[in-house]
């Protein structure tokens, strides 16, 4: 009789600890999918934010973060130089942002960002060049637009664009985006990287079905470094995919350069705050519902001085570009006695123009009916001139400090 009220026990032992791991099992696959990161991070009204670094000789040649709204398909993307000047925290000195930059351990680099634009950073990806060149011949080629033709001749090798419309393949990809002109501006280099990072990810996104094969998958995934698993990227460049890369413009961390320990950086406006700003301007657009495509133009700006501060409506268009607007053209007003700083709205949405001149918090504002292009004909050459408006006219007063309107 004891011996089976023992067995009896032992069952009853035996089943409580099974009902216990069924539990358990339960339990963790529920919090699993409560905290897969994608989900989450695509769940509910927010911006994923997502770190793009392509990496030459285990630093940042560029560093890009997308923020992408689900909602509304639509995105925006930072460029985050190197060279950016910032007191790095961990050693407690002013340096380069990408000194903190380890390559298979980048999570102080990406601490270092999201405190410079005041965002959080959801996931994030790392190509080296010699792999970023095998992915664009996985994918068959990045296309883009090259408006000039390039010839680089140099001791090793001859570097040769069309131009036109062009497909890159894997070499040609590294020296698209390793090659240097004889006297070429930065900000030439920086767009070109720019430009083959927009039509790389939508060369991503036209792919993205073939890409998700298993072959395919096997050969991309030791091309990538990530702290994603297989399931959460595909899932990430599922949603990207949806991007409009043509109607997305990438923005850069503005600022000015000053020699500090020997080198020169790149030191952000405003200590950081103009940054921030633009960010946050940026995500409101983004996430912003507008009637028709308003959110998708650029708009055009006229920058008229009406004050005696030389140089200050090409200051003030600096500022504006970093903003995403496109300054059409700078020059002095009627008189340079204007007491206020005005705005005239031809953009043809209250809305629109208000975002516009919440940016100098300028509240004199005007609207002035869109004018009709005028035609002008020509008779001896038979051309036509079109006259264009642009969408905002601004005429600086005395009241505008180079970055807000002050009401004095």
């Amino acid at each position: 009789m004891r011996g089976r009220q023992t067995k009896k026990d032992a069952s009853i032992v035996l089943l409580a600890a099974i009902a216990a791991l069924l539990g358990a099992a339960v339990l963790f696959t529920i919090m699993a999918l409560r905290q897969d990161p994608i989900e989450e991070a695509l769940s509910g009204d927010r911006v994923t934010n997502t770190l793009f670094v392509f990496e030459s000789e285990g630093k940042p040649l560029a560093s890009y973060v997308l923020m992408y709204y689900p909602a509304t398909k639509r995105a925006a993307v930072f460029d985050v130089p190197g060279e950016v000047g910032l007191i790095i925290r961990r050693v407690n000195r002013v340096d380069r942002i990408d000194t903190v930059y380890e390559p298979q351990r980048i999570a102080a680099f990406e601490s270092e960002i999201e405190t410079l634009l005041g965002i959080d950073i959801s996931f994030s990806l790392v190509y080296d060049l010699s792999d970023l060149g095998k992915i664009a011949d996985l994918i068959e080629g990045v296309e883009l637009f090259i408006p000039s033709a390039v010839s680089v001749y140099e001791p090793d090798s001859l570097i040769l664009f069309p131009s036109g419309i062009t497909r890159l393949d894997g070499d040609k990809t590294l020296s698209f985006l390793t090659y240097r002109l004889s006297g070429e501006d930065a900000d030439l280099v920086t767009f070109r990287r720019q430009r083959f990072f927009l039509g790389f990810i939508k060369r991503l996104g036209e792919k993205n079905e073939t890409l998700k094969n298993s072959v395919m998958l096997q050969a991309l995934q030791p091309l990538i470094k990530t702290g994603m698993n297989q399931r959460t990227r595909i899932r990430l460049f599922d949603e990207l995919s949806n991007i409009d890369t043509d109607r997305v413009n990438v923005q850069s961390v503005g600022g000015n350069y000053r020699e500090v320990s020997g080198q020169m950086l790149l030191f952000p406006y405003y200590d950081g705050s103009l940054i921030k700003e633009i960010v946050r301007q940026s995500l409101g657009a983004l996430t912003r519902q507008v009637e028709g495509s308003l959110t998708e133009r650029v708009f055009t700006v006229e920058i008229l001085n009406g004050t005696g501060i030389t140089g200050l409506a090409g200051r003030t268009a600096e500022l504006l570009r970093g903003f995403g607007y496109d300054v059409i053209s700078i020059g002095n007003a009627d008189r340079s006695d204007y007491a206020a700083t005005e705005i005239i709205d031809r953009s043809g949405s209250s809305e629109v123009a208000r975002i516009f001149a919440e940016i100098i918090r300028c509240t004199n504002l005007r609207s002035e009916a869109a004018a009709p292009e005028e035609l002008n004909m020509d008779l001896n050459l038979g051309l036509q001139n079109l006259e264009y408006r642009s969408d905002f006219t601004l005429i600086i007063g005395r009241d505008f400090n180079g970055r807000y309107v002050t009401g004095e």
